[in-house]
């Protein structure tokens, strides 16, 4: 079960999840920042203000990160940390705090992944109408090639935009992240056009930009279904059900009724310059308004295919050229999220992507939230997520056993973190953190995944002679 040479074992994180310093350095307000202001809106009404400190205290994290054995880091840029406005004046004093955490990163053998964004739109650009505004594209644009400029002589990972469905679904569907609207499905659809203008034109802005050659990935959800067994007629139609696009159901939870919980509709366009048959069918009577050109735009050559995997749907053959989607047996595992643990979803969605848009495939989230309470010794024994995270990487090394390019894996997330609408009640880090105290907690799951990084998941069959 071992990995590539060259495969890269990491963590990830987001700015407004652990940076905190909202109102400091001379950053901008984020929709966020005002979301989290509204009462109501997250539990118990608690906000990132603060969230890990780590504006403050990122190079005890990078120390911890070396400790734990991480080749890489995923973080992200905030977007009015640089340009508080979103356009306009640049904020030298955000720049130089990235300048900082790259450096500390490199200095610590770390290899830094850039997300331009995830999630923190300025507010400014919010009340010019946000992602339903056609020039927001040209303004990520802009914000990419100052990044660009800036880090790209020492950062050659870079992704564009994470999860375009949440943006989507949850922050102009349900209403649940910012901005909180509820919208109408064409207009859900029309600012997701617009997202997917934003990733092409800054793919461009980045390659214009680029000190050095550097490699360029999305970061969209995998969403993604395993067969129920492993006959023809199940892994053809869990392949089937993974790139569907089906109209709205009453019958799925209110967040997801809004139809827009997909793979194909988000990843076709940057991958293969269309989008798909059965969206088209499915949302004829919602379709987004689009110009000519728009999907030469959009479909900008891409290095990798990042997933943000969690969990998967199974599915089953109806024996007439179709699927069913079946439940959970009674009793199976869940994380405190309400999500299933389906661990082989890695291998059958890095297979089933790979297949269909021949990328190298990166992991670019998959963790858990568990309930880590310190024990009497003040060590955290997190064996839930201990077993998430072997259990997922051996269906991921069982796709790179065969042949599917597998560039690298990022646990989310590295440390316990603001999780937006749900505040501070979940907690999916390797690192545990006081919120109260600021104090950091190597749990036991950044130990097991530290031998298992030094083994190259050799440790996964256990043919390592690492100890645990």
């Amino acid at each position: 079960m071992e990995f590539p040479k060259t495969f890269a074992w990491g963590a990830g994180a987001s700015s407004y999840q652990i940076e905190g310093a909202a109102f400091d350095g001379g950053k901008g307000l984020s929709i966020w920042d005002k979301f989290c202001q509204s009462p109501g809106k997250t539990y118990h009404g608690q906000r990132g203000d603060v969230a890990c400190d780590h504006y403050n205290r990122f190079e005890g994290d990078v120390a911890l990160m070396k400790e734990i054995g991480l080749q890489a880091y995923r973080f992200s840029v905030s977007w009015p940390r640089i340009m508080p406005k979103g356009y306009g004046k640049v904020n030298e004093e955000g720049l130089d705090f990235y300048d900082r955490l790259v450096d500390s990163l490199l200095a610590a053998n770390i290899d830094p992944w850039i997300t331009l964004y995830h999630w923190e739109l300025p507010w400014q650009l919010h009340l010019e109408g946000g992602w339903l505004n056609p020039s927001i594209s040209d303004r990520f644009a802009e914000y990419a090639a100052v990044v660009a400029n800036r880090l790209s002589d020492r950062v050659t990972r870079w992704i564009t935009i994470n999860e375009v469905q949440v943006i989507v679904g949850l922050g102009y569907g349900s209403g649940l992240h910012a901005p909180g609207l509820k919208l109408s499905l064409h207009e859900m659809l029309q600012a997701g056009h617009h997202v997917l203008l934003a990733h092409g034109k800054g793919t461009q802005a980045l390659r214009a930009n680029a000190k050095q050659p550097i490699l360029i990935g999305g970061a969209p959800v995998g969403v993604v279904a395993r067969p129920l067994t492993e006959s023809p007629e199940d892994i053809e139609a869990a392949r089937m059900a993974t790139f569907d696009v089906t109209p709205p159901k009453s019958t799925e939870p209110a967040e997801m009724q809004n139809g827009i919980w997909n793979s194909a509709w988000w990843m076709d366009p940057m991958f293969k310059g269309e989008y798909p048959e059965s969206g088209l069918d499915a949302y004829r009577e919602h379709l987004p308004e689009m110009a000519d050109g728009d999907m030469d735009i959009i479909h900008q050559p891409l290095d990798f295919l990042g997933a943000n995997i969690y969990h998967g749907r199974t599915i089953k053959s109806d024996g007439e050229g179709g699927y069913s989607v079946l439940n959970m047996p009674d009793g199976s595992p869940l994380t405190t999220m309400g999500w299933d643990v389906v661990p082989d979803v890695l291998y059958w969605g890095s297979k089933y992507l790979y297949e269909r848009y021949g990328k190298p495939i990166v992991v670019t989230e998959n963790g858990t939230a568990v309930t880590d309470i310190p024990d009497e010794n003040g060590e955290i024994i997190d064996s839930a997520r201990c077993s998430y995270l072997k259990e997922h990487l051996k269906g991921f090394a069982r796709a790179s056993s065969e042949g599917i390019d597998c560039l690298g894996y990022f646990h989310w997330s590295i440390m316990d973190n603001f999780e937006w609408d749900r505040g501070f009640s979940q907690r999916f880090g390797l690192v545990y953190v006081n919120y109260q105290t600021q104090e950091r907690i190597m749990k036991q799951s950044a130990k097991e995944y530290r031998d298992i990084i030094a083994s190259n998941g050799a440790l996964l069959s256990g043919k390592s002679s690492v100890q645990v």
